[in-house]
């Protein structure tokens, strides 16, 4: 399996549940979306997202974290 980190741009939802003020709403759309790093095995990788696990047995792993690909900034390969 190949261990790699990705670096990628996640969306983001953002207010409470019911009426929020326009002006603050206006304010923080203007900041970037968060930037995230993601290190893990991949089982998956195609043209449009990426699936890797954090920890791998023979018989187990743990929970899977799909990526678009549109949201990808790059992909480091790790030595194993």
């Amino acid at each position: 399996m190949n261990l790699v980190e990705i670096t990628w741009l996640d969306a983001e939802e953002y207010g409470d549940i019911g009426w929020n003020s326009l002006k603050d709403m206006k304010a923080y759309s203007k900041k970037p979306c968060p930037k995230m790093r993601t290190v893990g095995y991949i089982l998956f990788k195609d043209e449009t997202h990426i699936a890797v696990v954090s920890t791998i047995g023979k018989k187990d792993c743990s929970s899977v974290n799909k990526i678009p690909c549109e949201f990808i900034i790059k992909i480091d390969h790790l030595k194993n």
